[in-house]
């Protein structure tokens, strides 16, 4: 009869909105005139992110990266549109972004 050899399971499971880094989710800051102001007199600042990212994935995220404590995330879709430039149609790419809503006082610094 041949002994089995057992070996340790890791018991650690990771939920899907879990991640290591920030940047798995946030790509960039969404830097337009609308969002400047939402920041300067709101506290609310947007962000472009990735597909797969969450609600609660983007408030780890921003909490790890910049060290404030989100109070509301928004998500949402903008879709592709088609353009027609210099005599050629193209596609302008889709983009989900999130709206972050911080508490009074917390700032957030783009460099």
């Amino acid at each position: 009869m041949a002994k089995t050899k057992k070996t340790a399971v890791s018991t650690e499971v990771k939920t899907a909105g879990e991640s290591i880094n920030g940047a798995l989710y946030l790509k960039r800051p969404r830097l337009t005139e609308k969002s400047g102001l939402q920041a300067e007199k709101n506290n609310v600042y947007t962000f472009e992110v990735r597909a797969n990212a969450t609600k609660t994935g983007i408030k780890k995220a921003i909490t790890e990266m910049y060290k404030v404590i989100p109070t509301k995330v928004n998500i949402t879709k903008l879709p592709a549109k088609s353009i027609f430039a210099r005599g050629r149609k193209g596609v302008k790419s889709g983009v989900k972004k999130a709206v972050v809503y911080l508490k009074e006082g917390d700032k957030i610094e783009f460099i």
